[in-house]
């Protein structure tokens, strides 16, 4: 068996975390740690954890995460990087928060109040390439990778086969999303309260204000081996989870529809957890809840001369801590499919 820390479980992201892992075939579970928190036990912060209820969580220091063959951090952002330096470099070390996403410096000063900490290969391994490559191929027995953020997961899925074959403008790509409540962390928020969701929907980080912009314009980037704009609006939508993104791109002159939805049945045939939705049918955010799965579907508006691609999420799971398994496995060598789900929970 493999052993497993995981620093920060108290968290929505480190719950999930331990819900995945216990179903997971060879990962057994080892230290699960907190900050505030730490003392507790784990079934009065995650009831639903009940092979875990009477674990007491650990202060996270580098002593509580030693004797692991990989660590999960479930921290906030910012807080990752002094951490993982405590960890040999033996040990795997899978990080779910934003410090080691970004290449750009630049990009990470704009967004976060602390010093750029580096990067780390990115933990998403379905991501088409410009040039035929993909993403998985930086992954396997890595020692450090960085999870992608929930937002860019599923919009960078949606846009990159068109990018990546060069049918889309980059210049010209619109993305509008609406994610559940979960998005925004445990800590109790007054615009996060019931009374204040319920019945509503808002935007925020409006005008390129959000901090995933520039990861999900670096990994359509990736795929179109050119620099890509996007635009990005968000919304708070009243669900626990869930992410539903509209994601739009002009079309080069001349592009065939057929090649369109083409190039996506292509780039994704023999992804386990992407899958392209038949004609007409349209992802909801029911359909992936609690599952590491990605659902898309896309259509070519003619007369605007754009592609119209819409993608369904858990923001928990494939957004966050099934993505972090999933890099786990490949880092570990197993089989990358190993204790994750691919079928939702309804109704």
């Amino acid at each position: 068996m493999t052993r497993a820390a995981v620093a920060g479980a108290s968290g929505y992201a480190g719950g999930e975390i331990l819900r995945l892992l216990l179903a997971h075939p060879t990962i057994e579970i080892g230290a699960v740690t907190a900050g505030s928190n730490a003392g507790e036990r784990l079934g009065a912060l995650h009831p639903h954890l009940v092979p875990l209820a009477d674990r007491v969580l650990q202060d996270t220091t580098p002593e509580a995460l030693a004797g692991h063959d990989v660590v999960f951090l479930a921290l906030p952002h910012g807080h990752s990087a002094a951490l993982a330096a405590t960890v040999p470099d033996d040990v795997a070390v899978i990080d779910c928060g934003a410090d080691f996403r970004l290449e750009s410096g630049q990009a990470w000063t704009r967004f976060y109040d602390t010093e750029h900490a580096g990067t780390w290969p990115y933990g998403l391994p379905e991501l088409p390439l410009t040039g035929g490559a993909r993403q998985r191929d930086q992954l396997a027995g890595a020692r450090r990778i960085a999870v992608p953020g929930c937002y860019p997961t599923g919009i960078s899925l949606a846009l990159a086969p068109g990018l990546a074959e060069g049918l889309i403008e980059p210049d010209d790509v619109v993305v509008v999303a609406a994610s559940g409540t979960s998005g925004a962390g445990k800590g109790l928020k007054a615009h996060l309260l019931g009374s204040e969701v319920m019945g509503s929907m808002s935007p925020y980080g409006v005008g390129g204000g959000h901090r995933h912009s520039p990861e999900i314009e670096q990994n359509l980037s990736w795929a179109a081996g050119a620099p890509v704009t996007v635009s990005f609006t968000p919304t708070l939508a009243p669900m626990p989870r869930g992410i539903l993104a509209t994601s739009t791109a002009r079309l080069r002159p001349g592009t065939d529809p057929a090649v369109v939805r083409g190039a996506w049945e292509q780039a994704y045939a023999d992804e386990p957890f992407v899958h392209l939705l038949p004609e007409g049918v349209w992802p909801r955010t029911a359909d992936v809840v609690g599952s590491n799965l990605v659902l898309l579907q896309l259509a070519v508006d003619a007369h605007a001369g754009r592609v119209v691609v819409v993608s369904a999420v858990d923001n928990l799971t494939k957004g966050t801590a099934g993505a972090a398994v999933q890099c786990a496995n490949l880092a570990l060598g197993l089989a990358e499919t190993s204790g994750l789900p691919v079928a939702g929970v309804a109704p």
